[in-house]
């Protein structure tokens, strides 16, 4: 029950219907007992900023930030953490003696997703596209070690996001399957096949895919995009979003209700039915 002590926290999107944080993060804190509530917060782009100071002058914990507003969080912010920085975009914020300090958990939480599915994180990366969360997923992979190769339908903004990253290479969108062959991960971070949209063929790009490469689509509506099936009929590893979504909250949750929230099979399950 929500009383005087609960604490509040939520997604700022818009729009945001769409997002499952609200019934994560409100799973877990019934699992662990948690007074807290996380609602979604629908929020205009030219409201953002007044939203922000308001939700954290009326006693908000923090908020996650969803399209299309990361980049402007980075700039509203007080405080950013070194992993914001590097990715150049903020995803979680909390709110701490009347400061706003920015956080990024999309590269964590990817790698982590990766790391639960036994996927091992060496090699060659290729990941398509250059927007916020291609970057953090970038910066995380280069942090562990990998190369990083980044293919972007505006050659200018892969060549900016590497030179941002000081790593990486960026290529021209059309040259990415001439080098799947060398590759063990392939990472969609566009929105390519967001919502079954069959904007792409996906079928002959992977013809040149070596047996062990990995492909995944950091997207999870659908679970199954046309990506990850064409890599399924092409015999490949696949690895979709949904697990993204879940191991990047559990900073957020730490931070807001002061607990680590466990990735379980009760949660994916519980995430999973609400796709379907």
């Amino acid at each position: 029950m929500i009383d005087g002590h609960t604490k509040l926290a939520g997604v700022m999107g818009w729009p945001v219907e769409h997002s499952r944080s609200p019934l994560l993060h409100n799973h877990w804190c019934r699992v662990h007992g948690v007074n807290g509530a996380y609602v979604p917060l629908p929020t205009r782009p030219e409201h953002f900023n007044v939203a922000l100071k308001g939700l954290a002058a009326a006693g908000f914990q923090g908020v996650n930030v969803t399209i299309p507003h990361k980049e402007a969080a980075m700039r509203a912010c007080d405080r950013l953490t070194d992993t914001a920085r590097r990715a150049g975009a903020v995803n979680t914020v909390r709110f701490e003696n009347g400061q706003i300090i920015g956080d990024c958990t999309d590269g964590t939480g990817f790698c982590d997703n990766l790391t639960a599915h036994d996927v091992t994180l060496s090699g060659r990366a290729l990941i398509l596209g250059a927007g916020g969360a291609a970057r953090a997923v970038a910066a995380a992979l280069l942090d562990r070690g990998c190369e990083v190769i980044v293919a972007n339908r505006t050659m200018e903004r892969a060549e900016a996001m590497v030179a941002a990253l000081k790593g990486g290479e960026a290529v021209e969108w059309y040259d990415w399957p001439n080098l799947l062959s060398g590759c063990s991960l392939l990472v969609n971070a566009t929105s390519l096949g967001m919502n079954n949209k069959a904007d792409i063929d996906w079928k002959p790009l992977l013809r040149q895919a070596g047996a062990n490469l990995c492909v995944t689509d950091i997207v999870y509506t659908p679970r199954d995009t046309p990506l990850l099936i064409a890599a399924q009929k092409e015999g490949l590893r696949t690895v979709d979003g949904l697990g993204m979504l879940i191991h990047q909250a559990r900073a957020g949750f730490r931070s807001w209700f002061g607990v680590d929230a466990e990735v379980d099979e009760a949660t994916f399950n519980l995430l999973a039915a609400s796709l379907r």
